[in-house]
């Protein structure tokens, strides 16, 4: 029998902590600490003793006019929450290359937890997607369908130029 893959994490949880910035989701250096059981400088840190294996497509550091956007949105509390600097986005591969820094037993499980969410974040965009093409079809197809009907109406409305005989009983003139 197979095991049923239980999470140390729900779902929700993480989903809550994955932001789209810069047009990447990604996930915070204080949200992926208070995921793992460390304090964010103790993240920080380990990722600064391996920085060779974070290029900027797997993380960066906001800007300030990112940090105030997130702030305007509440994602981030206050300014004094993040201890002084801009945090650090960590995109999918970021959090994935994290499992080989922080190699506790908690790490392991809540790296798996997340990829999992991450996926199955690209199949409901790729759901989306490819519902929305249909739709867009099933529009398509019927707006040239309703265009013939709307000529067949315009036709069985359009006035005749020629004048109409008149009706009933008229006097001749003479």
């Amino acid at each position: 029998m197979a095991k049923k893959a239980n999470s140390i994490i729900p779902i929700e949880r993480i989903q809550q902590g994955i932001y789209l910035i810069r047009n990447q989701k990604v996930m915070l250096d204080r949200d992926l600490a208070d995921l793992y059981g460390v304090k964010s400088i103790a993240l920080r840190q380990q990722v600064k003793r391996n920085i060779g294996r974070f290029p900027p497509d797997f993380m960066y550091q906001l800007t300030d006019e990112e940090v105030s956007v997130l702030l305007s949105q509440n994602v981030i509390p206050s300014r004094r929450s993040l201890g002084g600097h801009n945090p650090y986005a960590f995109t999918e591969q970021g959090v994935a290359m994290l499992s080989s820094v922080l190699r506790s037993k908690r790490a392991v499980e809540v790296n798996i937890a997340i990829m999992r969410t991450f996926v199955k974040l690209r199949r409901i965009l790729a759901d989306n997607a490819l519902l929305r093409k249909k739709i867009e079809s099933m529009e398509k197809k019927y707006d040239e369908q309703f265009q013939q009907v709307f000529t067949i109406l315009q036709l069985m409305v359009r006035q005749e130029t020629k004048p109409k005989k008149p009706f009933g009983f008229h006097k001749k003139k003479g």
